[in-house]
């Protein structure tokens, strides 16, 4: 099940998911948008559904995983692509209490819905002996200071690596691993658009301090994703595996 699986990142992880050979569960806001993504995957052979949720809503969400497990006989694997800072001020003084909130109930909360609606599921599957793995999705904004986003997505993405590590923690024992990606400046959308009207000067320190001299292709998140959904990475389960061709690194 890919959360966002509509977006632009998102589809592309249910595209190489299908590729790999799962069946592909799509949730995002707009049926239309999601049934298109799962038409595509059923028309290249793959088994494929889309399913309309806000992961704002926990009933919601409850709703559409048991839904999936219902159609699919189960749920191995579970990415959280929704979120974003969706539309909302960068600069503190134009963020009002709406802004915070939206930001806060999609990435955070929503994480945490999903990873609570599926989490049953996903320790049934490994006691079948299948496996059992969550994909959050931190950002290199909630690692470091970002030029391009503001303090609600900067703490709400934060936040999600410690849900990450603390359900790591808890669903350990029962063999399913959950790790974190924090993708850097993948210039899709929004981002994008705020790019370009960045001073000429300030798009250059942009690219000035990625050690790689260069923004990712999108391939460039979505085949870290699979890999860590992926029995390659039996043995991990707890980390942030920061996608931002060196900008930032921790030590």
């Amino acid at each position: 099940m890919v959360t966002g699986g509509a977006g632009g990142i998102g589809a592309e992880v249910c595209r190489e998911l299908s590729r790999r050979g799962a069946a592909v569960a799509i949730t995002d806001l707009e049926q239309d948008a999601v049934d298109a993504v799962a038409a595509e995957l059923r028309a290249n052979g793959a088994r494929s559904a889309g399913y309309a949720v806000d992961v704002r809503d926990p009933a919601q969400v409850r709703a559409v995983t048991e839904s999936v497990a219902a159609e699919f006989g189960g749920l191995n694997l579970l990415v959280t692509l929704a979120g974003g800072s969706l539309g909302t001020p960068r600069d503190l003084d134009e963020i009002g209490p709406d802004d915070l909130d939206l930001v806060v109930d999609v990435n955070l909360k929503g994480t945490f819905y999903c990873c609570q609606a599926a989490g049953p599921y996903l320790q049934a599957a490994v006691a079948a002996g299948g496996a059992g793995a969550v994909v959050t999705v931190s950002s290199i904004g909630g690692r470091q200071p970002s030029p391009v986003t503001g303090v609600p997505y900067a703490s709400s993405k934060a936040a999600v690596v410690g849900l990450t590590k603390r359900l790591a923690s808890e669903w350990g024992p029962s063999g399913v691993r959950v790790n974190a990606v924090a993708p850097g400046l993948f210039l899709t959308g929004r981002l994008r658009r705020m790019y370009d009207d960045m001073p000429a000067g300030d798009r250059r320190a942009v690219l000035d301090a990625i050690a790689l001299a260069r923004f990712p292709e999108v391939r460039e998140i979505v085949e870290p994703i699979c890999y860590l959904l992926s029995g390659q990475a039996s043995y991990i389960t707890g980390v942030v595996l920061d996608v931002n061709g060196g900008r930032f690194m921790p030590l």
